[in-house]
């Protein structure tokens, strides 16, 4: 792998638009719907559908948090491409709006801290859930750089290591640092199913209660797809000394399709700074 490797959009014209112009605008109407202060954060979760199904969740948490010039985006790895923990370390990724550069330097000192973290470009070729994230992160801030890791595994043990190691590098860092987890809640289930299911999920994401929601999740069969992610989230920001949690805004795909028979759910979260 070179420092001159380009990662091309994989769902740019499906997800969200493919021109520049376009992107731009339709974002900018989500962002704009949030009210009030921006705050702080250390993470926050935001959802990965299609913008015209969960567009304004995700805008509302991006319109509500800092965006500091570095972010770490966890995002599931729904192709099965790849190894399980996969980070890529160089190069940049393209948008329509620009190319977003990968932080090579805390992308070093993560993979240094957590073993298990491998260098793979595979598992993001196809994925789309931290690619729809850039567009919002990039017309919040100018200078963006992030680091993309791809989580595969479902281990309680990674996931926990993960979001320790990120907070052990998080805090020496000489920047404010950004963990967006990329995660849509149930999946393909009644509206009335879902809202009851993501109601359980989110009461331990609140709660900042990793284990508790991944105990939920897997025992409650709740096709929360990054649940992975959020742990890892929660754990760093518990570890970085994070109180509290605040939902910004939950809908399901029902709420625009009209279709209240099979939804997936939609939940964003943001974790102040103590």
């Amino acid at each position: 792998m070179t420092s001159t490797l380009l990662r091309h959009p994989a769902v740019a014209g499906r997800f969200y638009p493919g021109d520049p112009d376009d992107l731009r605008a339709e974002a900018e109407s989500y962002l704009s719907q949030a009210e009030g202060k921006t705050v702080r954060a250390i993470g926050c979760i935001a959802p990965h559908a299609g913008y015209m199904y969960s567009g304004h969740v995700a805008g509302a948490v991006f319109a509500t948090v800092e965006i500091p010039r570095l972010c770490v985006v966890l995002c599931p790895n729904h192709t099965g491409m790849g190894v399980p923990l996969s980070i890529m370390s160089e190069g940049a990724w393209e948008t329509p709006l620009g190319d977003v550069a990968i932080d090579d330097s805390f992308a070093q000192a993560l993979k240094k801290e957590f073993g298990e973290l491998e260098e793979d470009a595979a598992a993001h070729r196809a994925e789309h859930a931290a690619e729809v994230e850039l567009p919002f992160l990039q017309l919040r801030q100018a200078q963006l750089r992030f680091v993309p890791i791809a989580v595969g595994t479902g281990r309680f043990d990674a996931l926990e290591k993960l979001g320790k190691a990120l907070a052990h590098v998080i805090g020496a860092w000489k920047e404010p640092v950004l963990i967006v987890a990329s995660s849509d809640m149930n999946h393909y289930e009644s509206d009335a199913v879902t809202r009851v299911k993501d109601h359980m999920a989110i009461e331990r994401i609140l709660s900042l209660d990793p284990r508790g929601l991944y105990d939920v999740v897997t025992q409650q069969k709740i096709s929360m797809c990054g649940y992975g992610p959020a742990v890892a989230m929660m754990t760093a920001a518990r570890e970085l000394g994070a109180k509290s949690a605040e939902l910004v805004k939950y809908a399901t795909s029902g709420d625009v399709s009209g279709d209240r028979m099979m939804v997936v759910g939609y939940a964003g979260v943001i974790v102040p700074v103590a």
